[in-house]
């Protein structure tokens, strides 16, 4: 018999990356909130790579720490190796990437939801969802259990009607062996969802003892460390190594030979799977032209001896599996601890959703993470920050917050799931942003951090150091613009050696450190003056100066588009009764119901001439005289 359990403000179904972030920042606001999860020791797993950041989504970290987010922290105190990725390229893509111990974050994220005030963590499934009377949400338990709340936010991760795939073998499962949301995705379907299959894999677990490390190339920590948090003054040290090796001809051999027997290739998986990371035997057929494909070997916690076999995907078989690892350099002898598989899942179609990741035919529900479509554990996090701020200050009757394309890679990841949706599971990349020159991870904190400041998430503390820094930076560009350097053999001397012009005269400070061969390192005997030791304050000045032209280019262009995000749209238009549109662009804008002219700019099939279309509609509103009673 189901009986009334509780009411919370906030409730939220899921507590993976999308479901922490989402929890913690709808009870810090205030809100009564309660975190769902169907196995309360799969809080904060990590059930692909025992990673955190990486190429774009290291940006997204620190983008969520600017805000008060917690996974940068986390990753701070459970990492094990970490490196910044793209040294070798220009500073928009330099992205930091830490191992970490996938056990430990887990342990420190769940303890994290049990401390914090205004939060109560549950171990159960929820397997309906309706709307009440009132407008509140009910949500069911397997055990019959009731739950009432204002906003409810669906973070459900692979879980959702998930099934697992190896060969010819599949079942119901969530990953890692864990229970799936059996019942779930029926009672979404009733509410009238557009939900659809998606389907992700991921590699084996091998014996650490039965890989033969002789000839494999080393992987290094870099020194010192970088943190991701803005909060972390001493990060420690690296504490493991990681290991790169090849797949080879008979690598491929064995995976042709057999690809028949994949599911992918045999029609039994019906998901998407992604593009972006594509299984092993998805690379040999797409990739059929290239000799060999790199594979990573990590480990996966310091109290553990699975190592994890990054690239290596694979729905195949277990006995194919076994082969082909067994072609591999290194893995030879290797045993398999946990073999690969594919997992499909339900997820909802992310165009439902506005740019508060709240759908807009369920006013109070959210969506977050993998639900919304996306892949990886950083994109999920930041949806499920984002969800949680905008599910606290709608109950709070405050403004939203809402994060463009320009300022940040969270509003651009957003934008592109509600404006563009996604046809596979969508992954961040550096090259899905236009602005990325200035949405760069150095300067993170001086982007969104007021913004984490008046949503509510940045302490006293926090809030005072950051502007200690920002204090730093102007003073430390005021230094160098006046600081002019006589010509010398000591200054001559530095730029023979790094074949840059010499100086015959005085010269700024600000001048050669705009020149590409010279750095503040470099220049350390000869700038006498200097007393700034931040390397933070210092790597954002460098950047700054270096690219200043380039900046200022691109800050134009921002400018120029939040002109057309200022003009708001009305949620009622009904386009298909605008004169001049055409037909495509009435019935993509009737599905996406763009928030501005700016998202109606980036929706496939609008054209400039109907963009210009409905400027005017706009302005024929504007002045459009009220009805006189």
């Amino acid at each position: 018999m189901k009986f009334l359990a509780g009411e919370f403000d906030v409730a939220v179904v899921g507590a993976g990356h999308a479901g922490i972030e989402a929890g913690l920042a709808a009870a810090r606001l205030g809100c009564k909130t309660g975190v769902f999860t169907i196995n309360m020791d799969a809080v904060g797993n990590c059930p692909c790579n025992p990673s955190i950041g990486g190429t774009a989504k290291g940006h997204l970290v620190r983008e969520i720490d600017a805000l008060g987010g917690e996974m940068g922290k986390a990753a701070d105190e459970c990492f094990l190796q970490s490196r910044m990725l793209n040294r070798g390229k220009g500073p928009a893509v330099h992205s930091l990437r830490a191992q970490i111990d996938r056990r430990a974050y887990s342990t420190r994220m769940k303890h994290c939801l049990e401390l914090q005030d205004n939060l109560e963590l549950r171990q159960a499934e929820i397997t309906d969802l309706v709307r009440s009377d009132d407008g509140a949400w009910l949500l069911t338990t397997r055990l019959e259990a009731q739950y009432k709340a204002k906003a409810v936010i669906l973070a459900t991760g692979t879980y959702l009607g998930g099934k697992i795939y190896v060969g010819d073998v599949s079942y119901e499962s969530g990953p890692d062996g864990m229970f799936p949301s059996k019942y779930l995705p029926d009672a979404l379907e009733k509410l009238g969802m557009s939900i659809r299959r998606f389907k992700t894999g991921t590699p084996a677990r091998v014996l650490r003892s039965s890989i033969d490390f002789t000839d494999l190339e080393e992987q290094c920590g870099d020194d010192p460390v970088v943190p991701f948090s803005y909060d972390t003054t001493e990060p420690g040290e690296n504490k493991v190594k990681c290991y790169v090796s090849w797949t080879n001809d008979n690598t491929k051999k064995v995976i042709l030979d057999n690809i028949s027997r994949s599911p992918m290739y045999s029609g039994k998986i019906e998901g998407v799977g992604p593009r972006y990371c594509p299984s092993i035997e998805d690379k040999i057929v797409r990739f059929s032209d290239k000799p060999r494909h790199q594979l990573f070997i990590e480990p996966c916690g310091l109290d553990t001896e699975e190592m994890y076999i990054q690239g290596m995907s694979s729905s195949l078989p277990e006995d194919v599996q076994l082969d082909f690892y067994h072609t591999i350099k290194g893995l030879e002898h290797c045993i398999v601890m946990r073999p690969a598989y594919a997992i499909e899942y339900f997820c909802a179609d992310p165009i439902q959703m506005n740019s508060t990741l709240e759908f807009r035919d369920f006013p109070g529900l959210y969506g977050a993470g993998q639900f919304n479509g996306s892949s990886g554990y950083e994109e999920a996090a930041a949806q499920g920050l984002v969800a949680g701020i905008n599910a606290a200050l709608k109950i709070q009757n405050k403004e939203p917050m809402l994060l463009d394309r320009a300022g940040s890679y969270i509003g651009t990841l957003i934008d592109d799931l509600v404006t563009k949706g996604c046809n596979d599971p969508y992954r961040m990349m550096t090259s899905r942003s236009e602005y990325r020159l200035i949405l760069r991870q150095d300067n993170a904190d001086t982007r969104l951090t007021p913004t984490g400041r008046k949503v509510g998430l940045v302490t006293d503390e926090r809030w005072e150091k950051f502007c200690r820094k920002q204090e730093k930076i102007q003073a430390e560009l005021k230094r160098i613009r006046k600081t002019v350097l006589s010509p010398s053999e000591e200054l001559n001397a530095i730029l023979r050696e790094k074949n840059t012009s010499e100086v015959k005269t005085g010269v700024h400070l600000i001048d050669l450190l705009k020149r590409p061969e010279l750095d503040y390192e470099t220049l350390t005997s000869v700038d006498v003056t200097r007393t700034e030791t931040d390397r933070n304050v210092l790597e954002q000045v460098e950047i700054e100066i270096k690219y200043e032209g380039y900046i200022q280019r691109q800050l134009i262009i921002v400018e120029q588009v939040r002109r057309l995000e200022s003009k708001r749209l009305p949620a009622d238009i009904e386009y298909s009764k605008i004169d001049g549109l055409s037909l495509e662009a009435r019935e993509k804008l009737g599905k996406v119901r763009p928030e501005s002219i700016g998202q109606a700019s980036r929706i496939s099939g609008v054209s400039p001439a109907d963009i210009s279309v409905l400027v005017i509609y706009l302005s024929t509103l504007r002045h459009k005289p009220e009805d006189k009673v």
